[in-house]
């Protein structure tokens, strides 16, 4: 059934899908397109019927919807994707997987299109397929995820695939684009035997497609609208070159040996380890850090699945006097992935592996074995470069020993890495004209082709001190930036302090341990025992937030704007960039709070017993990679860190205010957030800022009655696909082209025959059962904004983005009378700040509406390129990095996003003591709980017992979601009951009034004529003539009454006679 929007024609409405719902009329034609578009449904004759047929009906219908979606608004979470990869051969078997390696196209599908005679598909072009397909299911909760699958296609649910292609690092060889490509996935039916139900398992599966010059692909699974609610779901599905093929077609990694075994000494009281790669680009990360072993952790999902790996290196290394070793272990201390190539440290040896990435380099270049470069050199560490540029990607190493006060630069560029020792004429020592130094850290900024470096000074008279130093590349110089203070400042009380020179020191010594530069901010930040921040590399600002007695170990950043901080201690801190407020997340009382709940909700990824292996961010979010011990058993799991509600525990337990209700003190809950409602409006159409290409591509249209897919038809899908993007590969975006499209000539000798194959396939005469339908591919231009910015956008020279912010002030409504006094309260209660990491390049201006009646202000913001910067390329090259900031003043830790489900949990859900509450009666149960407090066991300053005991009322708690649902369809279907009653004497009421005045009628003219011939029986008898005889008819009413009038005449007669 096509699915589109009702039709009213000549007064009978049309079922032919669901559309959206706006206003009363259009609930009521949803829940009646709702009904139809059922598979089979049973009021499809009731659809037909005029719509003025039973409104009150259909209006209950409508109502009826609303309970179902509540319950599964509760549920929308507790069900999820599932997303695996499937070759060609695995196609329909259950529980089967494969890694993603293989990277050359396929030939077997172009047998496949040869019998496609009657179709639009070209019988001269060689058609390939991709290796892989996508096999999708999803599962909830307390059901199997088969019995989900067949309902969700049961009620037409097909999940929609977007696959977006990450722009590779080497540009000169790749062009950069933003490419996705959005597949509708095909029904398929699992090969194994099923005698029970003609459906007993089933899947989804779409085409993998692979890109050149891409290997890192995010894969965004969403429903169509149809079926049951399920949220959308992000994959990575990145490129393994570390695999080969065995000869017994088993995968074995080229790095080292797998091992199967991950017991507890691994990981448990390990600290942790920062994951160390290039943003965005790389396909594989990898993660050392466990002792006296020469493992790594490697995924190519972001730790949704991971291996752990014994790496086949030599792990020797012969000191010598001017390279000093105290110990020797086999453990890998710095791991770095980039887009192709792994970096390791073990003691002071530096060793990389270059995978096998056709798609990159296309070839079978890669390294075969660990290559250990800087032979002759003693490294003590290597530092990351986060971001690619000039179409390479960096590392850097730092020396000891023989060559301390150098560093080895490193480039990668298409898998060849190259070393260059910095600074070139001379070392940073001399070059700061000092005799002893060492170098702790070094950032490398590449915009400006500067390295800058943290060096420690040796003073042979006072203590050691701490420069920034900064090495023009181009100009081979060194200049001194910045001296940081020997002691931390005293802040007094403050949360920041502008380091002036002219305040006061405490007693505790700054010890830096590290640098972090990010490049969309311009932001350095310097960390050990402190954290300073500066955007010039000149002026710093000091965090006072951050305990002294603490150590940072190593700093954690999305890139979007926050920051996580992981201490020696393992404790994790919280900033939110823009401020200089920092926050504890663990351990905290939110922190406890939390768990808390995740105990009585018996969740499975918290323990007692947990080491944290490794912090990260990933698509904005913050996510843990914890070891958890359980019953002498021991996994490791990938958790979300929940920042928002920790954040907002730590506000409930911090603020709070007591007042006076009488004579009693009450504790109310204030929400310090000054706006209750954040939206953003008048967002542009995105593709023309973000250059964002997308396709779009719906399978081919099964002929069979069921629907379900086969493998020829999966291999037609495929060949589609890869012939699609082929052609956006070849197609070079000609100014002169009539449409800028490279899907318009695929179709355009075929378009004329369109008919025709739709009148084949309607006759079920087409070739293969397949119909491919020239409109399913094709591009799209006109996406449309999602009510949030985008990630990232492009200003071209002299262009603007504009858009609005929408708040609504935290108050109670406002009088007419008070509209002008209103109307200064309301700009002055919310403020709208922006700021601007290159004011030089980028301008921006905010205007200013106050909407007095909605209690809100709107902000018109508008960010415009000044015409100022020209340091760029071509088009796409040597892009400047750069971000603008836009925040309500006063909300940093204070305002938190609101989900269905609101910004706090339901505390009384399943498994909790409160959860099914049972009404005796119309108002909600009342608890009162008696709390005994002591300071027994915890007080041991005094010998006394304290104890206090205390009511607690607690009233209000909502139903389950089950009972509240049982008891709304109770009610729902006896008022339904009374009112279908309702309706059905009110359509019969006329019907049984003539029934019964008919039948009332018939008895009284039964009793009439019987009157009569009681009546005129006796006169006949005695006369025995008479000149007329009277015929009676019962049908006839007139009759009776002339019988009756003529009746005394004879009478009358027959007395003169006698």
């Amino acid at each position: 059934m096509e699915r589109g929007r009702a039709k009213r024609e000549k007064g009978v409405r049309k079922c032919r899908g669901s559309g959206e719902v706006r206003t009363e009329q259009a609930l009521t034609d949803k829940v009646r397109a709702t009904f139809c578009a059922a598979p089979r449904c049973a009021l499809m004759a009731l659809c037909g019927r005029n719509s003025r047929v039973l409104p009150a009906l259909w209006a209950l219908l409508a109502v009826l919807l609303v309970p179902w979606r509540l319950w599964a608004i509760e549920d929308i979470e507790e069900c999820t994707w599932q997303v695996v990869l499937n070759k060609f051969e695995t196609v329909g078997k259950n529980g089967m997987s494969d890694r993603f390696f293989s990277q050359e196209p396929l030939e077997t599908v172009d047998n496949v299109f040869r019998p496609l005679v009657d179709a639009p598909t070209d019988q001269d072009e060689k058609y390939l397929s991709f290796p892989y397909y996508l096999k999708i299911n999803y599962s909830c909760n307390g059901e199997s995820s088969e019995a989900q699958v067949r309902k969700g296609h049961l009620t037409g649910l097909k999940p929609v695939v977007l696959v977006t292609f990450q722009s590779p690092v080497n540009f000169h060889r790749w062009k950069i684009e933003q490419l996705q490509i959005q597949m509708e996935a095909a029904p398929f039916r699992s090969k194994e035997e099923c005698i029970a139900e003609e459906v007993c398992v089933m899947s989804w599966y779409t085409p993998m497609p692979i890109k050149n010059g891409s290997v890192v692909m995010r894969v965004d699974v969403s429903s169509n609208g149809l079926g049951p609610f399920i949220h959308d779901k992000r994959f990575q599905v990145n490129i393994n070159g570390f695999l080969q093929r065995q000869q017994d077609d088993t995968l074995q990694f080229t790095v080292g040996n797998e091992i199967f075994n991950l017991i507890p000494r691994y990981f448990v009281n390990v600290p942790s380890r920062p994951l160390w790669h290039t943003v965005d680009q790389a396909p594989v990360l990898i993660l050392g850090g466990i002792s006296d072993e020469k493992f790594i952790l490697l995924t190519d999902t972001s730790f949704r699945d991971f291996f752990l790996v014994e790496l086949n290196i030599d792990s020797c290394w012969v000191g010598s006097f001017y390279c000093p070793q105290a110990s020797f272990t086999a453990t890998i201390y710095d791991a770095i992935a980039t887009e192709s190539t792994l970096f390791i440290r073990q003691n002071q040896l530096v060793y990389y592996f270059t995978g096998t990435y056709i798609t990159l380099h296309e070839s079978n270049h890669g390294s075969g074995s660990w290559v250990r470069v800087l032979a002759n050199e003693c490294i003590k560490r290597l530092c990351p470069v986060h971001f690619h540029s000039n179409g390479s990607e960096y590392i850097m190493a730092l020396t000891t020993g023989k060559r301390e006060g150098y560093v080895h630069f490193g480039t990668i560029t298409d898998g060849h890495v190259s070393f260059q020792l910095l600074p070139k004429q001379r070392s940073v020592c001399e070059g700061i004209e000092v005799v002893n130094c060492s170098i702790t850290w070094a950032v490398f900024i590449a915009d400006d082709y500067n390295l800058l470096m943290l060096v420690e000074i040796e003073a042979p008279t006072t203590r050691n001190y701490f420069q920034v130093v900064s090495y023009d590349l181009v100009r081979d110089n060194l200049v001194i930036l910045y001296t940081i203070p020997e002691f931390i400042p005293d802040a007094r009380g403050l949360e920041f302090l502008m380091i002036l020179g002219t305040e006061s020191y405490t007693s505790f010594p700054m010890v830096p341990k590290g640098m972090f530069y990010n490049p969309y901010k311009n932001l350095l930040l310097i960390w050990g025992n402190f954290l300073l921040q500066s955007y010039n590399y000149e002026n710093f600002i000091y965090l006072a937030d951050f305990p002294k007695e603490e150590s940072i170990k190593y700093l954690v950043n999305s890139f979007h704007g926050d920051m996580a901080i992981v201490t020696e201690t393992e404790e994790i801190w919280y900033l939110l960039e823009g401020s200089y407020r920092m926050y504890k997340l663990f351990p905290s009382k939110g922190w406890g709070m939390y768990i808390n709940l995740q105990m009585m909700h018996q969740s499975s990824l918290y323990t007692s017993n947990e080491t944290m292996v490794t912090l990260f961010y990933e698509d904005s979010k913050l996510y843990q990679l914890v070891y958890l011990m359980n019953n002498q058993k021991g996994r490791l799991v990938k958790r979300l860190m929940p920042v928002e509600e920790l954040l907002m525990y730590h506000q409930l337990s911090d603020h709070y205010l007591l007042h006076q209700r009488g004579n009693q003190l009450t504790l109310p809950f204030t929400n310090f957030c000054p706006f209750t409602v954040i939206r953003l409006r008048d967002l542009p159409n995105p593709q023309v800022y973000t250059r964002q290409e997308r396709y779009q591509a719906h399978p081919p249209r099964m002929l069979e009655p069921s629907g379900f897919h086969d493998e020829n038809s999966l291999a037609v899908y495929q060949g589609l696909i890869y012939h699609l993007l082929c052609l956006h590969s070849k197609y070079l975006k000609p100014y002169a082209d009539p449409v800028h499209d490279s899907t318009w000539r695929w179709w355009k000798n075929k378009k004329l025959n369109r008919d025709y194959y739709f009148y084949l396939a309607s006759n079920l005469q087409s070739a293969s059962n397949v119909y491919i339908d020239m409109t399913s591919y094709e591009k799209i231009y006109d996406l449309k904004a999602k009510h949030e910015l985008p990630e990232r956008i492009f200003l071209d020279k002299g262009t603007s983005y504009s858009f609005s912010v929408f708040l609504t002030v935290r108050g109670h409504s406002i009088n007419l009378q008070e509209r002008v006094l209103a109307a200064v309260d309301l700009g002055s209660k919310v403020d709208l700040g922006v700021v601007l990491a290159d004011p030089g390049c980028l301008e921006a201006v905010v205007k200013e509406e106050v909407l007095t009646n909605r209690n809100s202000v709107l902000f018109w913001v508008t960010l415009s390129d000044k015409r100022s910067c020209f340091d760029q390329g071509i088009s796409g090259h040597h892009l400047l990095k750069t971000s603008m900031l836009v925040k309500v003043v006063g909300t940093v830790g204070r305002c938190f996003q609101n989900t269905h489900q609101g910004p706090r949990m339901w505390l009384c859900l399943r498994n909790s003591p409160c959860h099914d509450t049972i009404p005796h009666t119309i108002f909600a149960p009342e608890f009162f709980f008696k709390v005994l407090v002591s300071n027994r066991g915890v007080d041991k300053s005094t010998y006394c017992d304290y104890q206090l005991t205390f009511l607690l009322h607690i009233h209000g708690l909502p139903l389950s979601a089950k009972r509240a649902l049982l008891i709304l369809m109770v009610s729902s279907s006896v008022f339904i009951g009374l009112v279908i009653l309702y309706i059905v004497f009110c359509l019969l009421l006329p019907v049984v009034v003539k029934a019964c005045n008919t039948l009332r009628w018939k008895i009284n003219n039964i009793i009439t004529s019987e009157s009569y011939y009681t009546y005129t029986s006796p006169s006949r008898i005695v006369s025995g003539t008479s000149e007329t005889k009277s015929k009676v008819s019962s049908s006839v009413s007139s009759k009776v009454v002339e019988e009756k009038e003529e009746a005394p005449v004879e009478t009358s007669k027959k007395h003169s006679i006698t």
